[in-house]
């Protein structure tokens, strides 16, 4: 018999524990420093609205029609002699290549936290604030060691099984995760000189954006990367509901827990940097390199600069514990094998195959994949979230639009099964052209933005 959650509380926070996580938190706070703010803040929700909510509709309905996850969901429901079941490849692939990398950033948040707990940072002047994170970066043993613990948490938790393991611990962390936002938002909102920053987030100005089409496709880009689409990472929880709750309704919650999230983040670092007169668009660095720098110059920097990794912790662990149940699930129906033996199996797996990344930095930071100055890591984000969402996203937009797919008619019938908010039938045409033109042109950009 097929797992469930043993609620709909449960579903809600783990999907939305899926989709939430570096993505929200480190990237979209100094995206929207990058590109002129509010502004932007306004362009992403629009195309979160029109792009990844119906995407996640159609990878909601694959998941809860077929009841599997991807590694049997199109073969279940493909018509008989197609080779949509190729796709199960795909989500393998991008699973496992995500967390060959998330591990190893999820580890270094945790190192953060601790080194935050302990006052690592006290005393030192700004350059060697921002020397730590290249320290870090160039000990192997902390990089792998780090990591290990990530890939033992996840799957511990895990193997406790759905309700005992995922969900009751996600709950909590993301219960807390919310709580501990909240807070930070709080503090960072009273320093003094942050209403500027404020300003700066919520109220739009457009003649901030030097380059629109480039704003737009930033915007496009990150509503459609955050929220995990593509992979069948949202799809495998789909698969764990009943048929009670129309899935756009479902999915309206979980894109705007995600939202929230990712606006209540902008509210933490945004208003900081305006207080210590710190650019908040410098970038990946900002987090490890700039913030550490605000919270060594704050008052009980120490408390709060860990609650502050704590928080980032968090995030990302929820989205490692999603994909790795995505793994698991993927793997077992792939080859009939019982939990125990999965979950260790899955564990050496993603051990072994996360540790390039970790050696990325320092033993092997003589592999160069992409160009002079390049890592492993920067391969492995590549594949991913150039190739691999944006590809597998439209495979299950084509699915579920296509009459040689699963079908309009099959995906409207399964979107509208219960109460709730309707998926509109006359969207046919939006959705089996307009769509896939959008990733399309998400696609081909990113590549030309990335060797540009």
């Amino acid at each position: 018999m097929r797992d469930r959650f043993s609620n709909r509380l449960g579903f809600i926070l783990i999907s939305a524990g899926c989709a939430i996580g570096i993505g929200n938190v480190w990237r979209f706070p100094y995206i929207v420093g990058q590109y002129g703010g509010a502004a932007f803040v306004l362009i992403y929700l629009f195309f979160l609205v029109i792009l990844g909510l119906p995407v996640m509709v159609m990878e909601y309905s694959v998941g809860r029609a077929s009841q599997k996850s991807a590694a049997l969901s199109f073969d279940v429901l493909e018509p008989k002699g197609s080779k949509w079941h190729f796709m199960k490849y795909v989500a393998m692939a991008g699973n496992y290549i995500l967390m060959m990398f998330y591990t190893s950033v999820c580890g270094w948040l945790f190192y953060y936290f601790y080194k935050m707990l302990i006052g690592d940072f006290n005393g030192l002047d700004a350059t060697q604030i921002n020397g730590e994170f290249g320290v870090m970066l160039a000990n192997p043993w902390i990089q792998v060691g780090m990591m290990f613990i990530v890939v033992c948490i996840g799957f511990f938790i895990c193997s406790k099984g759905l309700q005992n393991g995922v969900e009751k611990v996600s709950k909590y962390m993301m219960l807390c995760l919310l709580g501990l936002m909240l807070v930070l938002a709080v503090r960072s909102l009273i320093l003094p000189g942050a209403m500027e920053g404020v300003k700066f987030y919520v109220l739009p100005d457009f003649s901030k954006m030097q380059n629109v089409s480039e704003v737009v496709f930033a915007a496009m880009g990150q509503a459609f990367f955050t929220l995990s689409l593509g992979i069948g990472a949202i799809a495998i929880f789909g698969s764990y509901i009943d048929k009670s709750k129309k899935l756009t309704s479902e999915a309206i919650t979980v894109v705007s827990l995600d939202t929230f999230v990712a606006l209540v983040a902008g509210f933490i670092v945004i208003p900081a940097c305006f207080a210590y007169h710190v650019d908040p668009g410098q970038g990946p660095g900002l987090i490890f390199q700039t913030l550490p720098n605000i919270f060594a110059n704050m008052k009980f920097g120490n408390l709060w600069g860990a609650l502050f990794f704590l928080f980032l912790s968090f995030a990302a662990l929820t989205t490692i514990i999603a994909v790795f149940q995505n793994v698991l699930t993927i793997t077992q129906e792939m080859t009939g094998w019982d939990t125990n033996k999965t979950v260790w199996i899955s564990f050496i797996a993603v051990f072994l195959l996360s540790i390039p990344c970790a050696l990325g930095f320092n033993i092997w930071s003589f592999i160069q994949p992409l160009g002079a100055g390049t890592t492993v890591q920067d391969l492995e984000d590549f594949i991913v979230s150039n190739n691999l969402l944006p590809l597998g996203s439209m495979i299950y937009v084509l699915f579920c639009t296509a009459k040689k797919g699963w079908g309009w008619k099959n995906f409207i019938a399964e979107a509208n099964a219960g109460e709730g908010i309707t998926f509109p039938k006359g969207l046919k045409v939006y959705c089996g052209v307009i769509i896939p033109i959008l990733i399309l042109f998400i696609f081909v950009q990113g590549y030309i933005t990335f060797f540009s």
